[in-house]
């Protein structure tokens, strides 16, 4: 059952002048977010490098919001969003909002991606996408560029340890110092953007608003949930964390189940292919290759157990490199490595860091200030993580920005929801996912006994389906039904 006692709504309030209710009397008073939430939407054509979406039959939209949803009355900016109608009677039609993580992930896509994985459960729904705020096509927030990275030709794991901490002072200064950043960036938060979810149901005049996430999407759809418990419609939450975790200790700690995941052959190549390159970085055909470098592809093709073949042959590729072969990456490896030797590197790293720096705990922030913070616990690490602590544990700009002074929320509602987590996750390990279950007192959680980020609609990925997840949620967002219980797949 949710939520409908007015003192615990205007709890979810968390900022006195949003709240809609007079939380002492209980009388009604006007909305200060009237002009916001009764705005016309004007559906069209898709921006600039979306033609692909309005020729598979969707439409675009510009929402304005405000900067500061405390302030309500000050500055704004612009949300771009997405719609996929469903084939079902308009006046029966929910909304189904979406976000694919990151965070600062841009989402403009994916109606597309769930029209696919729903089936006819879609019919139901106008699917909705966004960007949200400074991502993508809405309200930018981008940095003064960097200058191209270097790997010198000797180096040590301190070296590269040190120039990271630079880095992320760069980083840090040049976006603060851009533009009208410093006033933009306190307000990318978490909070925030739920916030802008609330007003996207609004306006599209909807009493309740269903929701996919994925990853941090899915701490953006529990954050939506301990908001605004009452317009919580059908929310299926992908992937969680710990709520009792900052973002640094989620980061630092997802190192080990990393570690664990990898086969044993294959972590004793990597092992001595790194210890190689923190002292002489080498080259894989056209690209000059370090161990920062090298830990992040890796921790990429970590992620689903599917690819550990792939992995298993990269490491043998990487290790007759570092021996001094001439060595011509797969297709997997050289699209990995082009990225993170692309000029928009810097930019792809800086947007996540607007949230995860803004947001005072959980779902993200919680960074340490001092820079030998990080190295001490990657240190104490490195004997049983000696793989993934570096990256996992390292240095964030964050530590240089200014302290975050957006809203906490803390999560504790009996909201009816659906979890999904996979046993093996690596990127927000298991435990996690139960802690936001226990938090959540109402949510049912899928536990997919596999290795993968990311349990719906892995066939529409290319990977291995969960049939039985896949069942789970196109049920409830078809009609409603959530598992009796908690179940395995």
């Amino acid at each position: 059952m949710r939520t409908t006692k007015a003192a615990a709504l205007c709890l979810a309030l968390a900022a006195p002048a949003l709240a809609g209710t007079a939380c002492a009397t209980g009388a009604a008073t006007p909305s200060p977010l009237t002009a916001f939430e009764e705005q016309e939407v004007h559906w069209g054509a898709c921006p600039d490098g979306y033609a692909h979406l309005t020729q598979a039959g969707g439409t675009c939209a510009e929402l304005t919001v405000p900067l500061d949803h405390a302030d309500p009355d000050g500055a704004t900016i612009t949300l771009a969003l997405s719609r996929m109608e469903g084939a079902g009677d308009p006046a029966d039609r929910g909304v189904l909002l979406s976000n694919p993580g990151g965070p600062g992930g841009p989402g403009l896509d994916l109606p597309l991606w769930l029209r696919e994985t729903l089936g006819d459960a879609a019919d139901g729904y106008d699917l909705i996408g966004f960007d949200p705020r400074f991502t993508g096509a809405s309200t930018p927030l981008d940095c003064t560029p960097g200058e191209p990275r270097e790997i010198p030709e000797r180096t040590t794991p301190r070296a590269d340890f040190d120039r990271a901490v630079s880095a992320a002072e760069d980083t840090a200064r040049r976006c603060q110092e851009h533009g009208d950043n410093a006033t933009l960036l306190p307000h990318g938060t978490t909070a925030a953007v739920a916030r802008d979810m609330d007003v996207i149901r609004a306006a599209l005049g909807r009493s309740e608003l269903s929701f996919y996430g994925v990853s941090y999407g899915a701490d953006l759809g529990a954050v939506y949930t301990q908001l605004f418990p009452d317009r919580a419609g059908r929310i299926v939450l992908d992937s969680s964390t710990d709520p009792a975790a900052t973002q640094y200790e989620l980061l630092r700690d997802a190192g080990a189940s990393a570690e664990a995941a990898l086969e044993p052959e294959t972590a004793r190549v990597l092992r001595e292919v790194l210890e190689h390159a923190e002292r002489t970085p080498f080259t894989v055909g056209a690209y000059r290759v370090d161990a920062a470098t090298l830990r992040l592809v890796v921790r990429l093709l970590s992620q689903n157990e599917e690819h550990d073949p792939l992995l298993a042959a990269t490491a043998r590729d990487l290790a007759r490199a570092a021996a001094g072969e001439s060595v011509e990456p797969g297709p997997e490896l050289e699209m990995w490595l082009a990225l993170l030797n692309s000029p928009d590197l810097d930019e792809i790293f800086a947007v996540p860091s607007f949230t995860m720096c803004a947001d005072p705990g959980w779902p993200a922030g919680g960074f340490p200030r001092e820079a030998e913070e990080y190295w001490r616990s990657i240190e104490e690490r490195r004997a049983t993580e000696p793989v993934f602590a570096p990256v996992a544990g390292a240095v964030s700009a964050c530590a240089f920005w200014a302290e975050p002074r957006g809203e906490k929320v803390t999560i504790g509602n009996d909201v009816e929801l659906l979890l999904l987590q996979a046993r093996g996750d690596v990127n927000t390990p298991y435990p996690g996912g139960v802690a936001l279950h226990e938090r959540l007192t109402g949510s049912r959680l899928l536990t997919a006994e596999l290795r993968a980020h990311g349990v719906y609609g892995r066939g529409a990925d290319g990977l291995t389906p969960v049939p039985c997840a896949d069942e789970a949620v196109n049920a409830y967002f078809r009609d409603g039904t959530l598992p009796v219980a908690d179940l395995s797949c």
